[in-house]
């Protein structure tokens, strides 16, 4: 198995125009252009198209890969507006459109799985096959506390204080299981330096509040009965210290809903591994994924 920070098969970086995104995006060509269905990749909340480096470098030998900077995020326009699901699907339609892709297989991860349920819902012809990486299912309103005003404070924009060696001296012990020189790349993509020297966000906060509002107002479960396509749901399982917890309790409630609302879903927890599953269990990740997409319709739960 590849180490999960030993870097292969990079990405070519293109932009591409969508209605009125700038959009930047990376690009795994894949085998050949008479490969299966291509994939596109959606990335999670204040990420980039880069958070799939890992992944779809492993993904890449059968599959062609395209993964935007969403809307506000990474090199793709700031738009002062536009985070509501609709929106966003639309997004993703348009940018299929534009790259002369009628059908793909779809992966979200964290936020981008909520995006990619509602390409899913609003563009059924246009999804194969839809995987949620660790996301598509956060919903709010199972919260034990649940109130707009409990789940803005809980998802409040991340802190990313300090310089630039500080931002990068707190990840690398976040991610001490799996650091190493791209990933210390690839989270730069999502930040910028201030005129002060100091490191934000890309995503403005502005557009972070209408995200969240468009995920209480929009929440999982008004869009997963909507969806029809073979649907994959991949959770990350707690480290021990943490299993059991409320985190981890209130997560099982949520999957377990979002399993119940889909017609034809498969479950696959992958065990004590962090939110970032791309990051730290590449090789085990892709291999779900791609006995996945290999297989037929009508698939029972694990």
């Amino acid at each position: 198995m590849t180490e999960p920070g030993q870097a292969f098969n990079p990405p070519a970086e293109n932009r591409i125009r969508v209605g009125e995104l700038d959009v930047r995006y990376l690009e795994w060509a894949g085998p050949s252009p008479a490969a299966p269905v291509p994939i596109v990749a959606l990335h999670g909340l204040a990420s980039s198209a880069n958070w799939y480096e890992r992944l779809a470098a492993r993904l890449s030998g059968q599959y062609r890969i395209v993964a935007p900077d969403q809307r506000g995020h990474g090199q793709t326009t700031q738009a002062s507006g536009g985070y509501d699901f609709p929106t966003l699907a639309a997004d993703v339609a348009r940018f299929m459109d534009a790259l002369g892709l009628e059908q793909a297989a779809v992966l979200g991860h964290s936020w981008g799985g909520n995006v990619a349920i509602n390409v899913a819902a609003y563009f059924p012809q246009r999804v194969s096959r839809l995987v949620m990486i660790d996301g598509g299912f956060l919903d709010g309103h199972l919260l034990p506390d649940a109130s707009w005003e409990n789940f803005s404070a809980r998802f409040a924009p991340r802190n990313v204080s300090g310089d630039r060696r500080e931002f990068l001296e707190r990840l690398r012990e976040q991610l001490a299981d799996c650091w190493g020189e791209d990933l210390e790349r690839i989270v730069q993509t999502m930040v910028y330096e201030d005129g002060d020297g100091q490191i934000q966000d890309i995503l403005r906060p502005s557009n972070h509040a209408q995200v969240l509002a468009a995920m209480w107002g929009e929440p999982p479960s008004v869009t997963l009965p909507r969806i029809s396509c073979p649907t994959l749901i991949v959770p990350a399982g707690p480290r021990p210290e943490r299993a059991g917890g409320e985190f981890s309790r209130n997560k099982e409630v949520m999957v377990a809903a979002a399993a119940q609302a889909v017609p034809d879903n498969r479950v696959h927890w992958i065990p004590e591994t962090v939110h970032d599953i791309g990051y730290h269990k590449p090789d085990e990740l892709a291999g779900v994924i791609l006995k996945f997409l290999e297989q037929g319709t009508g698939f029972s739960q694990e």
